[in-house]
């Protein structure tokens, strides 16, 4: 009989330790964002304007229009702050950037 520990890891454990070893994309941090991101944010804002990753503490947040890039830009401090709870995780500034569609 095997032992626990000879047992092979799920899928989902390799994928999210593999997802936590990136560099230069935390995908499970981007998850948590956008999980707190409607709490965070006025529900206009989180209906509109999406978190895409944070690189190197900033977070990059599509944002429909320029109206909504300065209304976003403008509740820099807040949002940052927001995001506290994440610890050295937190994005420490936020850029905008115009979405597609």
């Amino acid at each position: 009989m095997k032992r626990s520990d000879d047992q092979p890891t799920g899928l989902a454990e390799l994928l999210n330790t593999m997802a936590g070893r990136l560099r230069k994309v935390d995908l499970r941090l981007i998850d948590e964002i956008r999980e707190m991101w409607p709490q965070i944010v006025e529900p206009v804002i989180a209906e509109h304007c999406r978190p895409e990753f944070v690189k190197n503490g900033v977070l990059l947040v599509s944002v429909p229009s320029g109206a909504f890039a300065q209304r976003v830009t403008s509740q820099t401090p807040s949002i940052l702050a927001g995001f506290s709870t994440l610890g050295e995780r937190a994005p420490t500034s936020l850029r905008t950037v115009l979405s597609d569609s």
